[in-house]
């Protein structure tokens, strides 16, 4: 990407910051819901249309709760990624969105 470009999509690393548990799977009209559990320490990183990055892919989150969100998974993404492999009662890799990261750090040092 070119740095004068416009940004679109999500910021990530690469980096697991931690695992969550996928308490839920359900298909919906060809597409499939899934419902993650994460510790609730990272509660201040998760946010209504923000990013999580399950088992390295990049997903728009939705239903945020304390402790748990759900994304919304259309056929590429199922068909193309590892995400097919997740089941009720799967842990997976996490990773949190970088800006939440930066954010909730300087508002942790005062800045």
């Amino acid at each position: 990407m070119i740095m004068n470009g416009r940004l679109d999509g999500h910021i990530v690393q690469g980096h697991v910051d931690s695992t969550a548990q996928c308490i839920s799977v359900a298909e919906k009209e060809g597409s499939w819901e899934y419902e993650f559990e994460f510790n609730d320490k990272f509660a201040p990183l998760v946010i209504e249309k923000g990013s999580a990055c399950i088992n390295g892919i990049s997903l728009t989150v939705f239903d945020v709760k304390r402790n748990s969100f759900k994304v919304a998974i259309i056929p590429y993404t199922y068909n193309h990624t590892n995400i097919k492999q997740v089941t009720a009662g799967s842990t997976v890799n996490i990773e949190f969105d970088v800006i939440g990261k930066y954010i909730l750090r300087n508002s942790e040092l005062g800045r």
